[in-house]
């Protein structure tokens, strides 16, 4: 019986942080023992804030570096860099005009983002669920890694799937989401009412994969919690307490009961600390093969090529069925 294939991808902005490697990456190295996976790296969708070039070029290569040494195998799954494989692009102009305004305009995302960049509001920003949409179906994912937050993203690209293969017949395989469970949804540190990100401005907020260990200590120890005292899990009264939870849980395998039952008489304290450190053994030999990689850019850039290479023989076959059943010359 054949693998099932997935494909998922991280956008090349900022720093990774813990929420990314806890709900994303970590579950990445354990799915590629049981599927074809594609992980890329998403540079195109960058491009709907303004970047400097130089720092989008080493974000790009650092995230690389980054998915390798959390322990993607590139002999096990395929790792590429989006812009390298023209065939998401054309798809995805193909798809735009089987996608209608109604449905973009629905997009939660675009909704946050076009506050966040007022200044900003691009079409790109605005037609980017597409984008997504071509990145799935080129690679006739059947399944797609995502957080609670992405599965209207997921929904969408199914809509625009099931839409064409009604004209053209059966063209794209539908994809189902793969939602993670514990340690999908990691929050921030100073609000943990909303999600870990990259691009946090609250200082404090984020744990990065590259920070050091007394970095990670200090932010553990200044995390927001509650004057309760006491290590109990409970999302909607004690948010704050409960993300710390759900971080150790992800990282030692203990459930939320045995973390409760082994800090029952201990403070907020010491449990910060405890959490602290085992995110700072966790990330130790991430950390270590980092750096190891990042002054090896020769195989970096051997890696990248070879990426693209296979990416590029995967999505062709797509694309070229996608240009006869609408009329395109190959």
């Amino acid at each position: 019986m054949s693998k099932k294939t997935i494909l998922s991808g991280i956008q090349a902005t900022g720093n990774l942080t813990l929420g990314n490697y806890l709900g994303a990456i970590n579950n990445w190295k354990k799915m590629q023992e049981e599927y074809e996976c594609n992980y890329m790296i998403a540079d195109l969708h960058t491009l709907t804030i303004r970047n400097d070039p130089e720092k989008l070029r080493n974000n790009t290569l650092d995230l690389l570096a980054l998915y390798i040494a959390a322990g993607i195998d590139p002999e096990k799954s395929n790792i590429f860099i989006q812009s390298q494989v023209a065939a998401h692009a054309e798809l995805a102009w193909i798809l735009n005009c089987y996608t209608y305004m109604g449905e973009l305009s629905r997009m939660t995302q675009f909704k946050d983002k076009s506050t966040k960049h007022a200044d900003n509001i691009n079409s790109g920003l605005f037609t980017y669920p597409v984008l997504m949409a071509a990145d799935i179906l080129l690679y006739q994912a059947d399944l797609v890694p995502v957080g609670e937050d992405q599965k209207q993203h997921v929904e969408l690209t199914r809509n625009i799937a099931e839409r064409f293969n009604k004209i053209y017949g059966d063209t794209f395989k539908i994809p189902e989401p793969y939602i993670h469970g514990v340690g999908a949804r990691v929050m921030g540190l100073q609000d943990p009412t909303s999600k870990m990100s990259k691009s946090s401005t609250i200082p404090n907020d984020s744990i990065f994969l590259n920070d050091e260990p007394d970095v990670i200590l200090k932010k553990f120890k200044k995390a927001v919690t509650d004057s309760e005292n006491i290590v109990r899990y409970d999302k909607e009264k004690k948010p704050g307490i409960s993300n710390l939870i759900s971080i150790y849980s992800a990282i030692t395998g203990e459930s939320k009961e045995e973390i409760e039952n082994k800090f029952e008489s201990k403070g907020y304290g010491d449990f910060k600390v405890a959490v602290a450190e085992c995110v700072i053994e966790e990330l130790k030999p991430l950390q270590n093969k980092y750096n190891e990689l990042k002054n090896n850019p020769d195989y970096l850039e051997k890696l990248y090529i070879n990426g693209a290479e296979r990416a590029k023989k995967i999505a062709k076959s797509t694309l070229k069925d996608v240009y006869e059943k609408v009329g395109l010359v190959w």
